[in-house]
């Protein structure tokens, strides 16, 4: 759906004003507000009942503007010639501009520029980057479109702007640049870093990403990405009685009790599973049963991403 200038010029005088825009991008909707703005951004945290210890990412329209943020390193500048706008946040040294509240006392910060034509135009028209977690109550499923984000939020909270299904599906990977370390997978695969560094991405620990305080990142909970109805990974025999949903990776091999099933992709496309997935959740959700089993896909490219979603809605880190 497409969004008018006026649109745009109304949402950006809400964010000059500390206000909070429900921002659409290529990976899932931010929850937006100025990242100069520190008692915006603690509008962010209180609004989506998110802890103080969890950094923000702030989104940007382009390098030069990353820069002003943050101290880029030969690869940073490398990775942001070859993937900005793109579904990949670089976490590096912070300066002085950015307020402490937005890396949570730390000295890095994390920074992307979104490959949406609506978040572009927004963060240009606000005159300023913006600091933007997924739009959506702390730890629950992530927003793929419009409509997901007015169902969380007042109107009087967010302004939401409809800039249709988002196109990835699942949050960007974030990358700590020096050395390379991928702290969660997502959008951009850890194969491709790797060809575009020309050497090895290291993908950090399920233990690490378990740590509950000084978070080296953004999206590093053990629990997160979660629907209300309790989910389990798939392993073993299910229990002929249970009331549960199901969530098929290709649709082979589905439980025949289950009492309702989303499969991800039937061509084992991943790049379509990673769009589908958030939705077919929230479905799920819906289908008023006990339970939502869910199967893992192939442990490669984007599917390192997704399982990382599914474990964490498991509660597996």
């Amino acid at each position: 759906m497409s969004v008018t200038a006026a649109e745009i010029e109304r949402a950006a005088q809400v964010i000059r004003a500390g206000g909070l825009v429900g921002m659409p991008t290529e990976t899932v909707y931010g929850l937006a507000a100025s990242a100069l703005d520190a008692r915006a951004v603690l509008r962010i945290y209180t609004t989506k009942g998110r802890p103080r210890f969890d950094p923000l990412i702030v989104h940007v329209a382009d390098a030069e503007q990353a820069w002003t943020l943050c101290t880029p390193s030969p690869r940073a500048r490398r990775l942001a010639a070859a993937c900005w706008p793109g579904p990949l946040t670089m976490v590096l040294p912070r300066t002085a501009l950015v307020p402490d509240i937005v890396t949570s006392g730390l000295e890095t910060v994390a920074v992307r520029v979104p490959d949406h034509p609506v978040a572009l135009a927004l963060i240009r028209a606000a005159g300023q980057p913006l600091a933007a977690p997924s739009a959506n109550p702390f730890g629950m499923v992530s927003p793929t479109t419009a409509a997901h984000v007015a169902a969380q939020f007042l109107a009087s909270q967010v302004l939401v702007l409809d800039g249709g299904a988002c196109r990835v599906g699942i949050e960007s990977s974030v990358l700590r640049v020096d050395p390379p370390l991928l702290l969660r997978p997502g959008g951009l695969s850890r194969a491709r870093l790797a060809e575009i560094l020309g050497e090895p991405v290291a993908l950090s620990d399920r233990s690490s990403r378990a740590a509950a305080v000084g978070l080296p990142s953004p999206g590093m909970l053990a629990s997160h990405y979660a629907p209300r109805t309790p989910l389990s990974l798939r392993s073993g025999t299910i229990s002929a009685g249970a009331r549960f949903a199901y969530l098929s990776w290709r649709g082979i091999d589905v439980p025949p009790q289950a009492q309702a099933v989303e499969i991800l992709s039937r061509c084992g496309d991943l790049a379509e599973a990673a769009t589908r997935l958030f939705a077919a959740l929230r479905r799920l959700d819906d289908a008023g049963v006990c339970s939502i089993i869910c199967e893992l896909v192939p442990e490669e490219g984007l599917g390192e991403g997704i399982n990382d979603r599914l474990r964490r809605a498991a509660g597996l880190g």
